[in-house]
C-alpha cells in the first residue's frame, strides 16, 4: 500500500519555499553560494531584534516554563489592547485579543474556525500565498480579486463586489501589501469595510508591516473602522521588530462581536486546542509595543531599509523592458518583465534561469496567485554592498537574455 498526500494539497502552492527553493538548497549542498532574495527574514541580513526586547525575554525565561492562558499572557494582551486604543480604537477589550505563534498560525486558525466546505473567501491577487493555502486547507474556496498595478496596486473595489456570492464569508486585506509593497489609500480601506458591512462579511486585515512605511506613506488600520461588521486585525513582531524566529503574533476583534458569538467560540476552542502560544516570546510583546520604535530609524531616507529599497528600485527601472511600481511599505519589489524583449517563456523560466546562471533566488509572480506570468518578487534586505552586487548580476542576466 502506498501512502499518498491529501487531495486538498493538490491545488495548493507555496512557492516562497517551493521547487525553485529546493533547487537552491541543492546548489548550496554542491558548494555554490546563493544570494537569497526570496524570503522576508530580516535577522538573516543583520536586522537584529532590539536589545530591550531580548533583555526582557531573557529576564523572564524562568517565568515562561508553564502553559499560559490559551489567548495569551495578560500583560501581552493588555499591551496589544492599549496599542490599538492609542490609535483611536475604542471598542476593544482584553478578551478581544489573541496571541499566536506568528500571524501564520492565526491565519490558519481564523479560517479553520469559520469555513465549511466550499465557503468562499475573497483574497487579493497578488497575495501572500499562506492566505490562499489556509482557505483551501480549511475546505474553503479562495476567490482572488484584482489589485490594480496601474493604480499603485490598490484593490479594485468594483471587482471585489462583483465576486461576492451567497457563499462568500469574508474579505482579506493585506496592507501594507506583500508582495507589491503597496500601502492602500484611506478611501480603499474604508471602501472594503463598507462592502463588508453591506454584504455581512468579515474583514480579515493582515497588517504585519504597518510600521514599515516610506516617503511619508500613511497606514490606515481597519481596527475599529466599523461597528456593523466583524473585523479581525493581525500584527506581530516578525517584521517591525525583526524577530521573525520568535514567532510572536496577535489578532484583535473589533466591530460587531455580538453578531459573531458562535465564531468567537470557535476561535477560542481552537486556541485552547494548541494549549497556548510560545510563552517566552510573549514577554517581549509589551516591550515591543511600548517606548521608542526603532523601525523609524530604518525607514527614513537615511535609514538602511529605505536606502536598500531605493537602490534596488532605481537599478531595476533603468533596465529597458522592466517596470516597477515604487513600494510605499514592506520590504519587497514586484517588478514586471516585458516578455517580448527577452527570451524568457514566463516568470518561472526567468526565476529558474536566474538561479542557475547567477545564483540569485527570487520568487515568480505566479507564486503569489497572480494570473499574469510576467512578474517576480525581490526582497531588498541584504546590505547595500551585497544588494548592489546582486542587482548588477540581475541586470546582466536581463542583458544576456535580451531578444
Amino acid at each position: 500500500m502506498e501512502f499518498t498526500k491529501s487531495t486538498r494539497l493538490d491545488a495548493l502552492r507555496y512557492d516562497i519555499r517551493g521547487p525553485v527553493y529546493e533547487k537552491a538548497l541543492q546548489l548550496q549542498r554542491e558548494g555554490y553560494k546563493i544570494t537569497s532574495l526570496n524570503i522576508g527574514n530580516p535577522a538573516a541580513f543583520g536586522f537584529e531584534t532590539p536589545d530591550e526586547i531580548i533583555h526582557d525575554i531573557i529576564m523572564n525565561i524562568r517565568n515562561a516554563q508553564g502553559y499560559a492562558d490559551s489567548r495569551g499572557l495578560f500583560a501581552a494582551r493588555k499591551a496589544v489592547m492599549q496599542y490599538y486604543q492609542s490609535r483611536g480604537v475604542r471598542s476593544i477589550d482584553i478578551e478581544d485579543v489573541y496571541i499566536g505563534n506568528g500571524v501564520s498560525e492565526l491565519i490558519a486558525l481564523v479560517m479553520t474556525a469559520l469555513l465549511n466546505n466550499d465557503d468562499e473567501i475573497l483574497i487579493p491577487s497578488p497575495d501572500y500565498p499562506l492566505w490562499t493555502t489556509s482557505v483551501g486547507l480549511a475546505g474553503g474556496k479562495p476567490v482572488h480579486y484584482i489589485c490594480d498595478e496601474a493604480s499603485d496596486w490598490n484593490p479594485d473595489l468594483k471587482d471585489i463586489e462583483s465576486k461576492i456570492t451567497p457563499k462568500t464569508r469574508g474579505i482579506v486585506l493585506i496592507n501594507p501589501n506583500n508582495p507589491t509593497g503597496a500601502v492602500y489609500d484611506k478611501s480603499i480601506v474604508e471602501g472594503i469595510v463598507r462592502i463588508a458591512e453591506k454584504h455581512k462579511l468579515i474583514v480579515f486585515a493582515d497588517e504585519i508591516y504597518d510600521k514599515i512605511l516610506y516617503d511619508d506613506a500613511v497606514h490606515y488600520s481597519t481596527a475599529g473602522m466599523s461597528e456593523d461588521t466583524l473585523i479581525v486585525t493581525m500584527g506581530g513582531m516578525s517584521k517591525n521588530y525583526r524577530a521573525a524566529g520568535f514567532r510572536g503574533g496577535w489578532m484583535v476583534l473589533t466591530g460587531a462581536k455580538s453578531k459573531a458569538k458562535s465564531y468567537i467560540e470557535g476561535l477560542t476552542f481552537l486556541a485552547s486546542m494548541r494549549l497556548c502560544a510560545n510563552v517566552i516570546t510573549q514577554y517581549g510583546i509589551q516591550t515591543a509595543l511600548g517606548g521608542y520604535q526603532s523601525i523609524n530609524d530604518l525607514v527614513t531616507p537615511t535609514g538602511r531599509l529605505y536606502r536598500q529599497m531605493e537602490l534596488s528600485y532605481n537599478k531595476l527601472i533603468e533596465v529597458p523592458g522592466i517596470t516597477c511600481v515604487r513600494p510605499k511599505g514592506a520590504m519587497y519589489l514586484f517588478p514586471k518583465i516585458d516578455l517580448k524583449k527577452f527570451d524568457f517563456k514566463n516568470d518561472g523560466d526567468f526565476v529558474l534561469s536566474l538561479l542557475e546562471e547567477q545564483r540569485i533566488l527570487v520568487v515568480g509572480g505566479q507564486g503569489f496567485n497572480f494570473k499574469k506570468n510576467d512578474h517576480f518578487r525581490i526582497v531588498f534586505l541584504p546590505h547595500l554592498e551585497q544588494l548592489s552586487l546582486a542587482m548588477d548580476k540581475m541586470i546582466q542576466h536581463f542583458e544576456n537574455h535580451r531578444n
